[in-house]
């Protein structure tokens, strides 16, 4: 591991041993936050039990959807969008401003639109992430360098095959990082729109677990939904460094 990475998880340690200490001498009451070890503990019965286990498969697998979707709907609509100049000149702005509008006001409509089940809740992940991905493709495929055009027409090469060959690849970098971004903002919009009105997921259980004053279910889930997040995050950075690092043995 590299020095970095060692002082990431130094600082993440003295944090939570901070916080520990904090909760158990009293400066931080109880009953707004327990200790990490509690919470820890209390996660491990959790999942030993097995009383949230649908609402876990059922909540990281609308994140699982709604991340694939956001991925290769929002690459496809880059994609086009780009090859039309116009289009691209018109949705800019909206694209510039996505971010600042909040989305989750649309979501009692979806569920008038679609009831109470997975559908508004996918659709709600989808309408957060899928943006960060258009303008991630809109990026890398301006970043394309214009040579490759001139090689591919030296070689013959068909719209299609310069895509894949030449074009692809060199926007690879950008359209990874939209994909990290996607899932991300798919996390966020999931969960939070559990929060909100939908009947089940793990959104819904910290919500009522919270309405109860069960401080132990409450930050075990958190601490899980924390835990999966920084975990799938850090396997997407590792693979976009060592992705990287071959890119530039390739171009020694």
């Amino acid at each position: 591991m590299s020095r970095v990475g060692w002082i990431r998880i130094a600082v993440l340690v003295i944090a939570i041993g901070l916080l520990e200490l904090c909760c158990r001498v009293g400066l931080i009451d109880h009953r707004v936050v327990i200790p990490p070890s509690q919470m820890a503990d209390a996660l491990v019965r959790l999942l030993i039990s097995g009383q949230a286990n649908d609402q876990i498969v059922r909540t990281f697998g609308i994140v699982v959807v709604a991340a694939l979707i956001s991925v290769v709907a929002g690459f496809a609509l880059g994609v086009v969008i780009h090859t039309l100049p116009r289009v691209r000149q018109t949705l800019d702005p909206f694209f510039a401003t996505y971010y600042a509008v909040p989305i989750f006001i649309f979501y009692p409509v979806m569920i008038v639109i679609f009831g109470l089940s997975v559908i508004p809740i996918v659709l709600m992940g989808v309408a957060t992430a899928i943006v960060a991905m258009i303008i991630a493709t809109l990026n890398g495929l301006d970043r394309v360098p214009r040579v490759l055009s001139k090689v591919a027409r030296v070689h013959r090469m068909g719209t299609i095959a310069t895509a894949l060959l030449l074009k692809l690849p060199a926007a690879a970098p950008h359209l990874f990082t939209g994909g990290k971004l996607a899932v991300s903002y798919a996390f966020i919009g999931v969960i939070a729109s559990e929060f909100i009105l939908a009947p089940a997921g793990l959104g819904r259980v910290i919500s009522d677990a919270y309405t109860d004053f069960n401080n132990r279910q409450m930050y075990a889930l958190m601490l899980l939904l924390i835990i999966v997040a920084t975990v799938v995050n850090m396997l997407l950075h590792v693979v976009d460094q060592r992705w990287a690092e071959r890119r530039g043995i390739a171009k020694l």
